[in-house]
């Protein structure tokens, strides 16, 4: 996992700024059609926007989206949809970077390992871990992103949501699994959404219960037969 001091990076403050003005008129139109209908314009004409700063980046996830869907055969086709869609419309994140860079290659590989996975058998709960490790160590070495630091958290939601609510046979690691993961991200969106503003989620610097999770999973689905 990355970790990354956003509320100190300008390209956050500035993200941030346009993002909670976009929510405030969401809020003060009490969540309309109409209100829905020009949020989601303002984001498009933004991101579009961004696409246009960044080709080489765009190409680039593409590309690798189109490797995906390749490597999963015609499986996964609106998982994959979704990951180029929320990564094609945050580039403005990577700041005055053009190309994604190779933490988030394998942070973005990581969340379709849903799809791409099936070669690695028991070893994808194993593999993600160690893709984990590796994204956060790269990063380090060529200073983190504002778009690293959130795929990196989206990408860990959903595969391990995926992994534990999905294939995990005991109902309360299924639970577990679900409260680690989308129920953050599911809080998170509803709070922002309701306060007109966007609400971080919360980091426990000693306590990281998703980090145990992660080994837990990734152990019973390594035990599993094939």
């Amino acid at each position: 996992m990355r970790f990354l001091d956003t509320a100190t990076c300008p390209l956050e403050a500035e993200s941030r700024a346009f993002t909670n003005a976009a929510l405030a008129d969401l809020r003060a139109e009490r969540w309309s059609p109409s209100g829905m209908a020009r949020f989601a314009g303002r984001v498009a004409v933004r991101s579009a926007g961004q696409v246009l700063a960044h080709p080489r980046a765009a190409a680039e996830l593409t590309l690798l989206h189109g490797g995906f869907a390749a490597a999963g055969r015609g499986r996964g086709r609106r998982w994959i949809a979704t990951s180029w869609l929320m990564a094609v419309t945050h580039l403005g994140l990577l700041g005055e970077r053009r190309s994604v860079g190779w933490p988030n290659v394998i942070s973005l590989a990581r969340a379709n390992l849903a799809v791409t996975g099936e070669p690695l058998g028991r070893w994808v709960g194993v593999a993600a871990m160690v893709s984990d490790k590796l994204d956060g160590t790269l990063a380090r070495r060529s200073a983190p992103t504002v778009f690293g630091f959130y795929a990196d958290s989206l990408a860990d939601a959903a595969f391990w949501t995926w992994l534990g609510a999905g294939h995990e046979p005991s109902r309360w690691l299924k639970a577990a699994s679900l409260a680690a993961w989308a129920g953050p991200v599911v809080a998170v969106t509803a709070a922002s959404l309701s306060k007109g503003e966007m609400v971080e989620s919360p980091r426990p610097v000693l306590l990281r219960p998703a980090v145990a999770m992660q080994a837990v999973l990734a152990l019973r689905t390594l035990q599993r037969r094939p």
